[in-house]
Order: C-alpha cells, then structure tokens, then sequence
C-alpha cells in the first residue's frame, strides 16, 4: 500500500480533518507512536492502518475503503 492509499483511506473512514488528527494524536499501541510517526519511522501503510484500524474499531467490511463506481 502507498502512503497516498493510506490517507485516502484514513480520510474517508474519518474525515478529512479529523484523519489527520488522529494521526497526530492517537498513539498505536502495537507501535508506541502515533500514525504519522509510525510511517517515518518506515513502518509500512498497510501496517499502520491495519493497527488504526484495529485500534479504532473499524469494521472488516470498510477496511478497504468504500465501493467507487468505475468510470464508463
């Protein structure tokens, strides 16, 4: 997963303003920092947002985004 997957996923689950609070802010358990740190310090997208997940209690079915029509 790219960085980029991962902030459209976080910002459709949570907002495009609160996403990037919560990366801030929320501290990961698993890793002992917050998302953003967690990604700087290499620890891949689809790991960071699988612990986000987890952690916030995001359901399985939405863990992959939202359905987007394709384009005609």
């Amino acid at each position: 997963m790219r960085e980029s997957r991962f902030w459209a996923l976080m910002e459709d689950e949570f907002g495009k303003a609160y996403a990037h609070v919560l990366a801030d802010q929320l501290v990961i358990t698993p890793f002992q920092l917050t998302a953003k740190e967690a990604l700087g310090a290499g620890k891949s997208a689809r790991e960071v947002w699988e612990a986000v997940c987890v952690q916030q209690d995001v359901p399985e079915e939405r863990r992959l985004g939202r359905d987007i029509p394709p384009k005609p």
